[in-house]
Formats: structure tokens, C-alpha cells, sequence
């Protein structure tokens, strides 16, 4: 999937933007994030040190934003129907992986955000953390972490390693 929107993003962007605008766009999008970022790179040919630079820090910019302001934005969204079941299926998948963060805590949290795996990542991550009362400071150097584990994983696959 990751691979596919990626694909879709280079050939809407290309030659209309440069290419590391376009890595730095699909890194701040949920579900791409740096992973899809660094498909996108390697597909425009990009040097894999500015593309995982700039990816990386492109996932990460939302992020403290979520754990400050998610569940405000939340709060204010649930006013319209049409977000209310948006917002129960992202607080339920929380639910579902609660158990396993709290009881590996900050590993656990580690763990799902470096994993590269589809519904994973530094956006999740933060959205957990921020619903589950993680500290601040705590959960954003975790997820940093997290994400630069995922984007090595995942830079290693992209450009070839494995």
C-alpha cells in the first residue's frame, strides 16, 4: 500500500515540485510517513543520506503537535456526527495495543513505533502515547527514536541492502 501511494504522490508531483519537496510532503502524511517518504526518494532517485534526513524530519514535525492537541482536537471534532466514528475506531485501536504498551512501557512503545508494519509508526505511536497519558517529553523521545529505527529498517529494504 505504502509503495502504491507513494508511486501515486512522485508521478503527481513530478516535475511540478522538486523532488525533496515531494519526500518531505509524503513524510508528514499519516499511514506513508518516512516510510513511504523513502520509497518515494529512492523512486526519484534521491541520495539516500538528504532523502532519510529529510524524511525523518518530516515525520517527525506532527508529532508533538498530536501529543499536545489530540485529544482537544478530538473533543472539538466529536461536535459532528461525521467524525464520531472516525475518532471511536482510532481510540479503539489505542484500546486494543493499550495492554501491550503499559506493560512494556516505554519499550512497548518503542517497539510499535519501530516496527515497520502497516498501521504502525510515529503518528500511531503518538496518538497512543497522547491517549494513554504518556509524559510529553517521554513519549516524543521515544517516538523519535522509534522513527529512526523504522526509517533505517526501511531505508535499508528501499535502497536495496536487503
Amino acid at each position: 500500500m505504502a509503495e502504491t501511494l507513494a508511486t501515486f504522490f512522485v508521478e503527481l508531483f513530478k516535475d511540478k515540485i522538486p523532488a525533496e519537496l515531494t519526500v518531505f510532503v509524503i513524510s508528514l502524511f499519516p499511514i506513508l510517513e518516512l516510510r513511504g517518504s523513502m520509497i518515494a526518494a529512492r523512486l526519484l532517485e534521491m541520495d539516500f543520506l538528504r532523502a532519510f534526513i529529510i524524511s525523518y524530519i518530516g515525520n517527525m514535525i506532527p508529532i508533538p503537535f498530536i501529543l499536545l492537541f489530540i485529544k482537544k482536537i478530538f473533543e472539538f471534532l466529536r461536535r459532528y456526527s461525521f467524525f464520531e466514528k472516525i475518532i471511536t475506531k482510532l481510540e479503539a485501536k489505542t484500546q486494543r495495543n493499550r495492554e501491550k504498551v503499559l506493560r512494556y512501557k516505554s519499550w512497548g512503545l518503542l517497539i510499535f513505533v519501530a516496527v515497520p508494519l502497516p498501521g504502525t509508526g510515529g503518528w500511531t505511536g503518538a496518538l497512543m502515547a497522547a491517549l494513554l497519558g504518556v509524559d510529553f517529553k517521554r513519549s516524543l523521545g521515544i517516538i523519535a527514536l522509534g522513527v529512526l529505527i523504522a526509517g533505517v529498517i526501511m531505508s535499508l529494504v528501499t535502497y536495496g541492502i536487503f
